[in-house]
């Protein structure tokens, strides 16, 4: 009996000039051998179990109540959505595979007026599409080199359809971030998030220092209570929090907190570690963009559930090597300053610096998950683990995903 093909949705952020998250373009993955049912065609096969995966998650809890943008190539599915998925915070993708144009552009036109939006995705400037673009609310451009062909495209569909608006893909540093927003471009897409703009160790503000080394503290095998307590004492924004913390897990014992020592070794360590790991990447990364932070969560989440075979320490330590991966990107250091810092162990070094042992596999799998190249998570989860089927990496993507969005979410709220 054939298997039935495992289903995955992957995410990718798309920023608005402030780097601010605007959409998720939603992509559909599945396994290398998928099995489709007799007569059906592979687009319906694959509009069938996208949708599937769709409606069985949810639309909202995907995208984490952000806009949806969705990538579909044949007017069949176009023709389904209507009965599957609502109007409301949704951007559906016009692809560059797709095909009749003229049947496609009557699609379009009678799922606009039920307030459907659409992008064309991956515009080449071919006059094929012209009929489509009055019909567009984004076009959406993959970045080319050298940048001034890119803005010149711009340039010329912000003056032909100026209502339309423009997302660019592939940005891969800072600089072309921000010439392309000086360009006019609306909304970005890429990995330009995680390349730093330069700021050095010595710039780092006080706060972000005391919050810095509060989680090097929490970073060692054997948690020192005075320790933590007198780096959070420092800061008064660090104080607040930590006794809203006391005050959401006493419930109705409604306990009076009179010291910072008394709160904290109310909490214990397991929550303490927890604490100040979520609010350290948080509080670090407070002039990235948001994505950023989240990725350190959703990494970090995924190295210890896949590590929780290997008992709770091995779970810890992948939770910490996961968060400390992307403290890089958010810190504006190299990764060895940083581990010089925290005085890793050779084991927990050489994971985050040259991908050794199992913690270093379990890294690498996180990166290639991040980056939707499933071919490289599967040849390393084969190395590092071989009696882990590729589904279990899906799930852990999943619950990783739900994790970081709900706890983001709780520390955006107890910001002070």
């Amino acid at each position: 009996m054939t298997k039935p093909a495992t289903q995955y949705i992957a995410r990718q952020a798309i920023l608005d000039s402030t780097k601010q998250i605007f959409a998720y373009e939603l992509l559909y993955r599945d396994s290398q051998n998928n099995a489709f049912p007799v007569g059906v065609s592979d687009e319906q096969a694959t509009g069938r179990m996208f949708f599937n995966s769709l409606i069985l998650v949810g639309k909202e809890k995907l995208v984490a109540n952000h806009c949806a943008f969705i990538n579909l190539s044949d007017t069949t599915l176009l023709q389904e959505i209507p009965r599957l998925l609502k109007s409301d915070n949704l951007v559906l993708e016009i692809v560059e595979r797709s095909q009749n144009i003229q049947q496609l552009l009557e699609t379009v036109k009678l799922l606009r007026k039920q307030h459907y939006r659409f992008a064309l995705d991956d515009y080449d400037a071919d006059s094929r599409w012209e009929p489509l673009l009055p019909h567009m609310s984004y076009i959406k451009l993959e970045l080319e080199q050298p940048i001034l062909k890119t803005t010149m495209k711009v340039k010329k569909l912000k003056r032909l359809y100026p209502k339309i608006k423009i997302v660019v893909e592939r940005i891969e540093t800072y600089e072309e971030f921000e010439y392309l927003k000086s360009a006019g471009v609306d909304y970005f897409q890429g990995y330009f998030f995680a390349k730093p703009e330069m700021l050095t160790h010595g710039n780092v503000e006080p706060s972000k220092l005391v919050v810095f080394d509060l989680l090097k503290s929490t970073a060692q095998p054997n948690l020192c209570f005075k320790d933590v307590e007198k780096k959070i004492s420092k800061d008064l924004s660090l104080t607040a929090r930590v006794l809203k913390l006391v005050n959401a897990r006493s419930g109705l014992e409604k306990l009076e907190m009179k010291t910072i020592s008394q709160a904290v070794v109310y909490l214990g360590e397991d929550a303490l570690r927890q604490f100040v790991r979520v609010l350290a990447l948080s509080e670090l990364g407070v002039d990235k963009p948001a994505e950023l932070t989240k990725y350190g969560l959703m990494r970090a989440r995924f190295m210890a559930l896949f590590l929780a075979p290997g008992g709770e320490e091995m779970a810890e330590q992948g939770y910490l090597i996961g968060l400390m991966s992307i403290l890089g990107a958010v810190l504006d250091m190299e990764l060895s300053t940083i581990i010089s810092e925290f005085s890793l162990d050779s084991n927990l070094s050489g994971a985050l610096l040259n991908y050794k042992g199992l913690l270093g596999g379990a890294l690498k799998v996180a990166i290639a998950v991040e980056q939707n190249n499933w071919q490289e998570a599967e040849a390393v989860l084969a190395a590092v683990r071989p009696a882990t089927p590729i589904s279990n990496i899906y799930d852990l993507v999943a619950q990783s995903r739900e994790y970081a969005d709900e706890i983001f979410a709780v520390v955006s709220v107890q910001k002070v």
